[in-house]
């Protein structure tokens, strides 16, 4: 009789915990309050900005931060505390925490050779906040440890038991913030919300080809934004396909 009541007491917890990805509406399970991801992901913005050049008032920063606004502007999270960032790094990477906390390195930039590129990454990098890709990743983390852990963490509600996940899960000890690799479901998610909200604010999302097409030439090279974002000519396949389906 416990095993069944436990079972049923799992089953309800994966029930309460379902939500939709906006745009695409994908089912999800999420253990983690959005209201934790949130302060969990402003704690490790401002530990990663410690450890990073932040750069301000410069051209590039400012377009950063023109772009990253048009974008949030259509992306009815008026919860987000939007922040963007530039960050002196040669490395071709950007990244958003929970809560809207966007970090682009410089070293992207000779990738993203127009307005319009550079909208494609900061739309991708949003769309993995929206989707709440990250806090799916911990929650999948905590499927694995157990059942017995998901039930303490649901039904008792204590203290900060995502923590030590989350920092796994977005790399943020180890890579100043830079979340570990998404899988291709992730990817393919986020490139469809991220052109979404470009074409939403206004960019031209054809653009978008030739920003994947720039970094796909590059791909042999130490391009560091290849091992957190998994890629390959069928992710240019797919990204077609959606821009069709969105202009048709």
């Amino acid at each position: 009789m416990k095993k069944y009541i436990l079972l049923l007491m799992v089953a309800l917890i994966f029930v309460s915990c379902t939500s939709k990805t906006p745009y695409t509406n994908r089912s999800q399970m999420i253990l983690m309050s959005e209201s934790e991801e949130l302060s969990l992901g402003e704690k490790s913005y401002n530990q990663a900005l410690e450890q990073l050049e932040v750069i301000k008032n410069t051209y590039n920063a400012n377009r950063v931060k023109q772009i990253g606004e048009r974008i949030a502007a259509v992306s009815d999270k008026k919860d987000y505390e939007w922040e963007f960032s530039l960050v002196k790094n040669d490395a071709a990477n950007a990244f958003c925490l929970p809560g809207g906390k966007v970090v682009v390195f410089t070293g992207i930039l000779k990738y993203a050779k127009n307005d319009d590129q550079l909208a494609t990454v900061i739309s991708h990098e949003i769309a993995h906040a929206l989707a709440r890709h990250g806090a799916e990743r911990v929650s999948m983390s905590k499927v694995k440890s157990g059942i017995g852990t998901i039930g303490n963490i649901v039904l008792t509600g204590i203290g900060s038991p995502y923590s030590n996940v989350f920092n796994q899960a977005y790399g943020i000890t180890t890579q100043f913030g830079v979340m570990l690799p998404y899988g291709r479901m992730h990817e393919h998610e986020a490139d469809e919300i991220g052109i979404i909200l470009m074409k939403k604010a206004g960019y031209n999302i054809s653009e978008a080809l030739n920003f994947w097409s720039n970094m796909s030439q590059n791909s042999k090279g130490n391009v560091e934004f290849f091992s957190t974002h998994p890629s390959s000519e069928n992710r240019i396949t797919h990204i077609k396909e959606i821009i069709t389906r969105i202009e048709g």
